[in-house]
C-alpha cells in the first residue's frame, strides 16, 4: 500500500508519533495511548461541551485498553472558553500534583491550554480533535492571550492526535467554518513565503511546501460539503489541517502555515476585536477575511509594473530612521502593545542601505517574483465565494467593523509580527499607499462592498 500523506509527514515531525485520521477512529483512543505511554496513567482534559460530545467514548476506550485513569479535569463549558494564560495556569495548579499523561478532548482554545500546560509541566500529552476547526493540533507551539499579546508560546506538539471524522461532523458548523478559514490562508500565505524566498529572506524547504501546498487545494475544493458535515469533505479538510501542523514540526516555525492573512486576525485579537461576543469571533473567521483582503491586494499588485513604480531613491530617502518607526509603532497601537510590537518591527527593520539593496533585489527578481506568485495564488472573488459557502467571514460588515479600521489594518497588522510578507515588501518600497488606495477607490474590491 502507498504511504499517505500523513504517514510522509509523521516521519519529519519532531514529537508527533501517531496520527489516527478517520470515521470511527475515537476508539483507538486507548490503543494509541498505551503503545505510546505503556503502563501511564491517563487524564482527560475537556470542557462541559466536548465532555459531551467525546467524553465518554474516549474513556470507554482508554478502559478496553487497560489504561489507567484520574478523574478527569472538567473546565465549565460557559462561558466560552478563552486561551489566555490564566486558564493554562489554572489547569497546571490543578494537575501538577498528579502522575498522568493528558489526553486532551478538544478543538482549538483547549488544545492550545492543554498543550502549553503539558510543556510548563514537562510531560506529553495527546489530543482528540472534536471539530475541523484549526491547523493547531498536530503543531508545535500555543496562539495563546498573554499580557496582552497574542502570541505563539513555545512548546511541544502532541504525541498522538485522534481525529474521528463521525465526530467531527456534528460539531457545529461554525467551527468547520473557523477551520476552512485557517486553512484557505496557506494561499495567500505561500505567495508571502515565495516573496521571502525570492527576496533571501527566509527560503522555502521544497519537501516542506509540498506538506502543506500540495494537498491544499483538494482540501478546500468542496465547502459545501463541508459546511453539510460530509465526512469525505471533511477528510480533506481534516488532512489538510493536520499536514499544516505536522508542517510547521518540520520546519520549527509557523512560516509554512501563516503568513499576512493571519497578522490581519492576530492584530485584531491583540485588541480583543470580537472577544465579547457569545461565542467570541473565531481565530479563523477573523483569518478567513483576512485572507480575502491580502488575496485582493495581490491582485492589485500583480496587476502592475512594479519594478516601473519603485523608485528607489525617493524610497530609500522616504524611509524613517528606527526611532522614527518605533514612534510609528505607538502611534498605530494601542499601549498594551507597545512592546511586544516594537521587539517584532526591530526583526525586520533595515537601515537604509539595507534597504537599497533588498529593492534592487526586488526590481531584478521581479519577473520571478510575479510569475511563481500567479502560479500560486487564487482570485480574491473566488476564496470569497469558498468562505462564503462554507459560513465563513468575507467581509468587515459581517464582524461591525468599520471602513477606517479595516483599512488601517493593511498598515498596521505588519508591525505585530516580524514575518516578512506582501506588505512590508510595499511599505520599504514607498508603494503600498496607492495600492491600498486602489481597493477602496471606484472600481476597487472594496469599494463596492462599503
Amino acid at each position: 500500500m502507498p504511504e499517505s500523506l500523513i504517514e510522509r509527514a509523521l516521519r519529519t515531525a519532531t514529537d508527533t508519533k501517531a496520527i489516527e485520521a478517520g470515521r470511527g477512529v475515537v476508539s483507538r483512543t486507548g490503543e494509541v495511548f498505551a503503545r505510546l505511554f505503556p503502563g501511564r496513567t491517563a487524564i482527560i482534559v475537556a470542557d462541559e461541551n466536548h465532555w459531551r460530545v467525546a467524553g465518554e467514548q474516549v474513556v470507554a476506550s482508554l478502559t478496553a485498553a487497560g489504561v489507567p485513569q484520574a478523574t478527569p479535569y472538567i473546565f465549565p463549558g460557559t462561558p466560552t472558553l478563552y486561551a489566555s494564560y490564566d486558564n493554562i495556569e489554572t489547569l497546571r495548579d490543578s494537575i501538577a500534583d498528579i502522575d498522568a499523561v493528558v489526553v486532551a478532548v478538544a478543538s482549538g482554545t483547549l488544545n492550545d491550554i492543554a498543550k502549553r500546560t503539558c510543556a510548563e509541566l514537562n510531560r506529553p500529552y495527546m489530543c482528540v480533535g472534536t471539530a475541523a476547526s484549526m491547523d493547531g493540533y498536530a503543531s508545535f507551539g500555543a496562539s495563546i492571550t498573554k499580557d496582552g499579546f497574542k502570541q505563539t508560546l513555545s512548546c511541544p506538539a502532541p504525541a498522538a492526535v485522534v481525529a474521528d471524522l463521525d465526530i467531527m461532523a456534528g460539531a457545529p458548523q461554525r467551527l468547520t467554518a473557523t477551520g476552512f478559514g485557517d486553512l484557505i490562508e496557506k494561499v495567500p500565505a505561500g505567495g508571502d513565503w515565495i516573496i521571502a524566498d525570492e527576496l533571501g529572506i527566509e527560503r522555502i524547504d521544497p519537501a516542506v511546501w509540498d506538506l502543506v501546498q500540495g494537498p491544499l487545494r483538494d482540501a478546500l475544493s468542496d465547502p459545501q460539503g463541508c459546511k453539510d458535515g460530509n465526512p469525505d469533505a471533511l477528510s480533506g479538510l481534516a488532512e489538510g489541517l493536520i499536514m499544516s501542523g505536522l508542517a510547521m514540526q518540520a520546519f520549527a516555525s509557523s512560516r509554512p502555515a501563516s503568513g499576512g492573512g493571519h497578522h490581519f486576525s492576530h492584530l485584531w485579537e491583540m485588541e480583543h476585536y470580537g472577544l465579547d461576543w457569545d461565542p467570541p469571533l473565531s481565530h479563523g473567521f477573523k483569518v478567513g477575511l483576512g485572507t480575502v483582503s491580502v488575496a485582493a491586494l495581490y491582485e492589485v499588485v500583480l496587476a502592475k509594473d512594479i519594478p516601473a513604480m519603485i523608485d528607489i531613491d525617493a524610497a530609500v530617502a522616504a524611509w524613517p530612521s528606527w526611532e522614527e518607526t518605533e514612534a510609528k509603532v505607538r502611534a498605530a497601537l494601542t499601549p498594551d502593545l507597545h512592546e511586544a510590537a516594537i521587539g517584532q518591527a526591530k526583526g525586520k527593520y533595515l537601515d537604509a542601505d539595507a534597504l537599497r539593496a533588498r529593492l534592487n533585489l526586488v526590481v531584478e527578481r521581479w519577473p520571478s517574483i510575479s510569475a511563481r506568485l500567479r502560479d500560486q495564488l487564487l482570485p480574491a472573488k473566488v476564496l470569497q465565494e469558498k468562505l462564503d459557502i462554507v459560513g465563513a467571514i468575507t467581509h468587515p460588515d459581517q464582524i461591525g467593523m468599520d471602513r477606517d479600521r479595516f483599512r488601517d489594518t493593511y498598515h498596521r497588522a505588519r508591525w505585530i509580527r516580524s514575518r516578512y510578507v506582501l506588505t512590508d515588501l510595499l511599505t520599504e518600497a514607498n508603494i503600498i499607499d496607492p495600492l491600498v488606495d486602489e481597493l477602496f477607490a471606484p472600481g476597487g474590491y472594496w469599494a463596492e462592498r462599503f
